[in-house]
Protein backbone atom coordinates (compact mmCIF):
# COMPACT_ATOMS: atom_id res chain seq x y z
CA UNK A 1 0.00 0.00 0.00
CA UNK A 2 1.51 3.33 -0.96
CA UNK A 3 1.48 6.39 1.33
CA UNK A 4 0.29 8.81 -2.05
CA UNK A 5 -0.40 8.11 -5.33
CA UNK A 6 -0.59 10.03 -8.66
CA UNK A 7 -3.73 11.55 -7.94
CA UNK A 8 -2.85 12.71 -4.86
CA UNK A 9 0.10 14.48 -6.46
CA UNK A 10 -1.64 15.77 -9.35
CA UNK A 11 -4.20 17.82 -6.89
CA UNK A 12 -1.16 19.27 -4.99
CA UNK A 13 1.26 19.34 -7.28
CA UNK A 14 -0.53 19.69 -10.78
CA UNK A 15 -0.36 17.54 -13.91
CA UNK A 16 2.60 19.47 -15.65
CA UNK A 17 4.98 19.33 -12.78
CA UNK A 18 4.49 15.76 -12.73
CA UNK A 19 4.63 15.07 -16.65
CA UNK A 20 7.50 17.44 -16.24
CA UNK A 21 9.65 15.39 -13.28
CA UNK A 22 9.05 11.96 -14.81
CA UNK A 23 8.93 11.92 -18.58
CA UNK A 24 12.96 11.10 -19.44
CA UNK A 25 12.45 9.33 -22.55
CA UNK A 26 14.69 10.97 -25.09
CA UNK A 27 12.20 12.14 -27.08
CA UNK A 28 9.82 13.65 -24.42
CA UNK A 29 6.22 12.02 -24.67
CA UNK A 30 4.25 14.25 -22.42
CA UNK A 31 2.69 11.68 -20.36
CA UNK A 32 3.60 10.69 -16.80
CA UNK A 33 5.97 7.84 -16.64
CA UNK A 34 4.65 5.60 -14.12
CA UNK A 35 7.58 3.17 -13.56
CA UNK A 36 9.66 6.20 -12.58
CA UNK A 37 7.10 7.76 -10.38
CA UNK A 38 5.93 4.19 -8.88
CA UNK A 39 9.67 4.21 -8.06
CA UNK A 40 9.55 7.26 -6.54
CA UNK A 41 6.67 6.48 -4.27
CA UNK A 42 8.27 3.34 -3.31
CA UNK A 43 11.59 4.82 -1.89
CA UNK A 44 9.47 7.60 -0.62
CA UNK A 45 7.13 4.39 1.09
CA UNK A 46 10.62 2.53 2.45
CA UNK A 47 12.13 5.85 4.31
CA UNK A 48 8.70 6.07 5.54
CA UNK A 49 8.12 2.17 6.70
CA UNK A 50 11.77 2.69 7.91
CA UNK A 51 10.44 5.72 10.89
CA UNK A 52 7.41 3.98 11.50
CA UNK A 53 8.54 0.28 12.23
CA UNK A 54 10.36 1.26 15.47
CA UNK A 55 7.02 2.81 16.96
CA UNK A 56 4.37 1.16 14.74
CA UNK A 57 3.00 -2.57 13.83
CA UNK A 58 3.51 -2.58 9.48
CA UNK A 59 1.74 -2.15 7.60
CA UNK A 60 -0.93 0.14 8.56
CA UNK A 61 -4.57 -0.52 7.85
CA UNK A 62 -5.38 2.62 6.68
CA UNK A 63 -3.35 5.79 5.26
CA UNK A 64 -3.46 8.50 7.67
CA UNK A 65 -3.34 12.40 5.98
CA UNK A 66 0.25 12.92 7.88
CA UNK A 67 1.81 10.22 6.08
CA UNK A 68 0.01 10.99 3.12
CA UNK A 69 1.88 14.52 2.83
CA UNK A 70 4.88 13.57 3.70
CA UNK A 71 5.12 10.87 1.47
CA UNK A 72 4.12 13.50 -1.66
CA UNK A 73 7.13 15.87 0.16
CA UNK A 74 9.45 13.11 0.02
CA UNK A 75 8.74 11.71 -3.88
CA UNK A 76 8.60 14.94 -5.03
CA UNK A 77 11.86 15.68 -3.91
CA UNK A 78 13.50 12.16 -5.02
CA UNK A 79 12.03 12.87 -8.92
CA UNK A 80 14.06 15.73 -9.00
CA UNK A 81 17.65 15.04 -11.11
CA UNK A 82 18.52 18.57 -10.65
CA UNK A 83 18.64 20.74 -7.64
CA UNK A 84 14.98 21.06 -6.47
CA UNK A 85 13.74 24.55 -5.45
CA UNK A 86 14.23 26.02 -2.32
CA UNK A 87 10.35 25.35 -1.24
CA UNK A 88 10.94 21.07 -2.19
CA UNK A 89 13.62 20.95 0.18
CA UNK A 90 12.67 22.42 2.85
CA UNK A 91 9.64 20.38 2.54
CA UNK A 92 11.44 17.33 2.46
CA UNK A 93 14.05 18.64 5.42
CA UNK A 94 10.72 18.99 7.35
CA UNK A 95 9.63 15.54 6.10
CA UNK A 96 12.50 14.06 7.83
CA UNK A 97 12.21 16.03 11.04
CA UNK A 98 8.25 14.63 11.19
CA UNK A 99 9.46 11.12 10.59
CA UNK A 100 11.95 11.45 13.28
CA UNK A 101 9.54 13.02 15.74
CA UNK A 102 7.11 9.93 14.56
CA UNK A 103 9.87 7.44 15.41
CA UNK A 104 10.95 8.96 18.73
CA UNK A 105 6.79 9.26 19.72
CA UNK A 106 6.95 13.20 19.99
CA UNK A 107 4.34 12.90 17.15
CA UNK A 108 1.25 10.49 17.33
CA UNK A 109 -0.37 9.12 14.41
CA UNK A 110 -3.56 8.49 16.43
CA UNK A 111 -5.39 7.46 12.96
CA UNK A 112 -2.85 4.46 12.74
CA UNK A 113 -4.44 1.26 13.55
CA UNK A 114 -0.97 -0.10 14.02
CA UNK A 115 -0.15 -1.57 17.31
CA UNK A 116 2.52 0.19 19.97
CA UNK A 117 5.15 -1.64 20.12
CA UNK A 118 4.63 -2.82 24.32
CA UNK A 119 6.35 -0.77 27.15
CA UNK A 120 8.37 -2.27 29.28
CA UNK A 121 6.61 -3.40 32.89
CA UNK A 122 8.81 -2.00 34.66
CA UNK A 123 10.11 1.66 35.06
CA UNK A 124 13.50 2.59 36.11
CA UNK A 125 16.36 0.90 36.87
CA UNK A 126 16.77 -2.64 38.53
CA UNK A 127 20.50 -3.15 39.98
CA UNK A 128 21.36 -6.49 41.13
CA UNK A 129 24.25 -6.28 43.32
CA UNK A 130 26.71 -8.72 44.98
CA UNK A 131 27.07 -9.63 48.62
CA UNK A 132 28.74 -7.07 50.26
CA UNK A 133 32.07 -8.24 51.34
CA UNK A 134 32.44 -6.19 54.07
CA UNK A 135 29.56 -5.57 56.50
CA UNK A 136 29.29 -4.72 60.62
CA UNK A 137 29.36 -8.08 61.91
CA UNK A 138 32.76 -9.10 59.75
CA UNK A 139 34.22 -6.10 60.51
CA UNK A 140 34.03 -6.60 64.52
CA UNK A 141 36.95 -5.28 66.34
CA UNK A 142 38.08 -3.12 63.68
CA UNK A 143 35.30 -1.06 63.86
Amino acid sequence: MSYCTLANLNDRFGPATIIALTDRADVATGEVDLDVLNRAIAEADATIDGYLASRYALPLAATPPLLTTLSMDITIWRLHLSEPSAKVKADYDAALRSLRDIGSGAIRIPEATGLEPAAPGTSGVVVTDRDRPFDAAQMKGFI
